[in-house]
């Protein structure tokens, strides 16, 4: 009798997704909190066909390696895939895949929430509230910018972008984006921004939604954060690398732009002695951007329906490098794919 492919979970997910891997393979699921550690890692990718990962697992050259031919995919519970190292994986025949989709909604709304938290000082009045500060209603105290009549400028309008700038107009806010390229498919009422520099000058409110490529990273940093207002305020609900953290600190601390909201910093966990930590200014969230129950299990279980049609010579939903299953790749062929890839994955979430 044929051994079942066995599958290594590198976190406890819903149990709708053990269930469906169980169907085909084997599985051993990480029970730790903790992410398992590279020697972890190392050692329980020697001998699976597969592993379903998220955003904290660097699958790097090491893992993909050591399995000596025996990996056949890895599903990444994310949209992006900067922790993946798809270059690699397709020189070795390797299948990757993402959960396109299933997150956008619910990152859009928490970027929305960090806007409304900011802008009206939620958090903060919430603490004062707390630790017994607030002693007196005054006309002057805690006061907010509103979003109606305000600019809101999106650097990406990808999936996530495009439901972020929705709710926007929603709360009639005026809306600028800027792309690669202006976008025919999105109705009208939305204005593009063919320069970056133009869509950081007009901003109240600017919303980074970009993923994270060779190309976008720091791709705000010290002299972008120079051409915003004073009075602007920055959300990144992309990754934290997108945006230089040091120059985003400096320009809060200095009140060259009022504030920020960040579900992702660089790097995360963001360390406790890091400055963007004293100031009262920001509101960062611990990258719970997909973070409801129903898309959790919506991002496990399409993770794992992507494992199993690759186990099961079917085809993948969402698979990043099709072309891994060929296993005619050369590096030299793997890196202009990989390059690709990150193309299509700006085209649809940027």
């Amino acid at each position: 009798m044929l051994e079942k492919p066995r599958v290594f979970v590198t976190r406890k997910v819903d149990e709708a997704a053990i269930a469906l891997l169980e169907t085909v393979a084997a599985v051993e699921v990480w029970l730790d909190y903790k992410a398992p550690s590279k020697v972890e890692m190392l050692s329980k990718a020697q001998d699976v066909d597969a592993i379903l990962a998220n955003t904290e697992d660097r699958i790097d050259e090491d893992v993909l390696a050591v399995s000596n031919g025996r990996l056949k995919v890895v599903a990444n519970m994310a949209v992006g895939f900067d922790n993946l190292d798809v270059i690699t994986a397709t020189r070795l025949g390797i299948a990757m895949s993402n959960t396109p989709g299933v997150l956008t909604k619910t990152t859009a709304e928490l970027g929305f929430a960090l806007m409304m938290a900011v802008s009206r000082q939620i958090v903060t009045g919430d603490r004062d509230v707390r630790d017994g500060k607030w002693q007196h209603w005054h006309p002057s105290a805690y006061l907010g910018v509103d979003l109606a009549g305000s600019t809101l400028s999106v650097i990406g309008m990808g999936k996530i972008g495009f439901e972020f700038a929705k709710r926007a107009k929603a709360f009639e806010m005026r809306v600028l984006y800027h792309n690669r390229s202006p976008r025919k498919d999105i109705g009208e009422g939305f204005e593009y921004c063919e320069k970056l520099e133009t869509a950081l000058e007009q901003a109240d409110f600017l919303c980074i939604t970009t993923p994270l490529t060779k190309e976008t990273h720091h791709f705000i940093g010290k002299a972008q954060l120079s051409l915003m207002k004073p009075a602007a305020i920055l959300i990144n609900i992309a990754r934290g690398a997108v945006v230089d953290n040091i120059a985003l600190f400096e320009a809060l601390k200095e009140g060259r732009i009022a504030g920020a909201g960040l579900d992702v910093t660089e790097p995360e966990p963001i360390p406790a002695d890091h400055p963007l930590l004293t100031l009262a200014n920001v509101v960062i969230t611990p990258h719970i951007g997909s973070a409801s129950q129903r898309t959790r299990r919506d991002m496990a279980v399409l993770a794992a329906q992507n494992i199993k049609a690759r186990l099961s010579g079917e085809p993948m939903p969402s698979c990043v490098n099709p072309e891994a299953m060929t296993r005619k790749t050369q590096r030299e062929k793997g890196e202009e794919f990989a390059s690709h890839a990150l193309d299509a994955e700006l085209d649809e979430e940027v």
